[in-house]
Parts: structure tokens; sequence; C-alpha cells
């Protein structure tokens, strides 16, 4: 039996391995080409830094890149807003309409990407109103914001309802009770409906490219057309974007998981 367990113990950790190799060995492969001067990768080069260089130099990434983080804080705090408005009405409203609201909000989340783009575009071209920046946010929001209410309903429900009835005995408004007692029982809710909105509309490719105006691009649009395009001066300083971005995922999940671990040992 002790063999057995060894056997089942090796085989698990070998395939955890294979299974992380698999998945980062290209990421980590086109880290390594960001540094190399070559602008193909396979070929040789030295080791370099110009393509990070020439990725800060070029106002066209710059501005990709302002693009791109100014649409999803915008997106991200709209999603965020009407999300959590919308938990709340649904937390608080009758046991059928909640019933039927809350599979009304699975059917986006569980739809495919592109059904949701394509109906935007029809309902946009039906209604005449133009691709513009307010076409663009509006697809974001309709992305974003069924993932918020998912985020912030587990925290409705775990909150202690009789804190709000406590309040409105205690002579504060619904809009007070709301602001100073339900808000704050779900405040980790509603930073994570926040956070995995900024990640939907930063990696999100389908609807943006449905519903932005021609002269706009983010990075997710900005790669695909480069790639598509096959444009060898753009390839290489994608390698160092890409980089970077991954870094900066990387810092962002440590400290996060740094933070959660550090409140757990508080608690205890």
């Amino acid at each position: 039996m002790v063999k057995k367990k060894k056997a089942i113990d090796s085989l698990s950790v070998i395939y955890c391995i294979l299974v992380l190799t698999f998945i980062y060995a290209p990421i980590l492969l086109l880290m390594i080409y960001s540094f190399n001067s070559a602008k193909v990768i396979g070929e040789e080069g030295s080791f370099s830094l110009k393509w990070y260089i020439a990725l800060f130099q070029s106002e066209k990434v710059v501005t990709i890149l302002i693009n791109t983080v100014v649409l999803a804080f915008i997106a991200a705090t709209l999603s965020t807003i009407l999300g959590t408005a919308g938990a709340i009405g649904i937390f608080y409203s009758k046991k059928k309409v909640n019933r039927v609201v809350q599979i009304a909000n699975q059917i986006p989340i569980a739809n495919a990407e592109i059904v949701t783009a394509l109906s935007l575009a029809l309902l946009f071209s039906l209604i005449l109103l133009p691709r513009t920046y307010f076409s663009l946010i509006v697809g974001h929001l309709v992305l974003c914001t069924p993932f918020v209410v998912t985020s912030v309903l587990p925290k409705l429900k775990q909150m202690d309802n009789n804190l709000y009835e406590a309040a409105l005995d205690l002579g504060a408004t619904p809009a007070q009770a709301l602001r100073k007692v339900v808000i704050p029982q779900i405040q980790p809710g509603i930073f994570a409906g926040f956070m995995l909105s900024i990640t939907l509309s930063l990696d999100d490719y389908i609807v943006t490219a449905f519903t932005k105006p021609k002269t706009f691009d983010t990075i997710s649009t900005y790669v695909y057309n480069a790639v598509k395009n096959a444009s060898k001066s753009d390839l290489p300083l994608i390698r160092a974007l890409s980089a970077i971005i991954f870094l900066l995922m990387i810092v962002i999940v440590i400290v996060m998981m740094v933070k959660s671990s550090s409140k757990e040992e508080e608690k205890r």
C-alpha cells in the first residue's frame, strides 16, 4: 500500500509538471526572445533591450496602451455600479423574480462571446447607432456586468440581513442603511467584480472588434492585426509587450495572495 501511494504521488507530481510546462513553456520562450535582437523567433541574435526601448518610444503603442487601460477602468467602474445595484435588487426581490433574473444573468456568462458581439453589432445597426466610443463602452458593459452580479450576490447571501433591518429600526432611511450597512458588508464582492471586469476588458478582442470605431485600437486588436498582417516591424514589440503584461500579472497575483494570507492570519 505504501509503495502504491508513493507511485501515485510521483505520477501526480509528474503530471502537474507536464501540465505546467505545457502552459508556461510558450510564455517563457516568448519572454526569452523579447531580449533577443533577432526580429523573428528562431533566428540567432544577441542579448538586447532594443525592443523594450522601441516599445516605449513608439507613440502608436503608448497611445494603444493608454486607450486600453482607460477603457478598462471606465468599463469596470460602470459595470461595478450597475452590477452591484443589480445584485442588490435581485437579492431583495421576490423569490420568483429572483430566480428568473438570476437565470437571465447567467445566460450572457454561459453564452459564446461571438454571439454577444454579433448581437450587439446587429442591434447598433438596427437603431442606426454608429460604431463609436459609446458603442464600445456599451459592449464592454454587456460583457462585464453579469460577472459583477455573480461576484456580489454571494456576499449578500452571507450578510446578516438583521443588520439592515436594525438600521431601519434605529431611524436610518433605506438609502442610509444601504450606504452605511449593506455596502460595507459586501465590499469584498464589489472589489472582486471590479478586478474581474478590468481583466475581462483588458483581455477582450471579439466584442471590442465588433463595437469599436475604426480609428480606435486596444492591445488585443493591435496584436491581432499585427499578427494577421505579418507586420515584422511590430511583432518584436509585441514580444516585449507580452512579457511586460505577464510580469505585471505575476506581481499582482503575488501581492493579492500575500494580502489574503495576512488577513487570514489576523483573523486567527
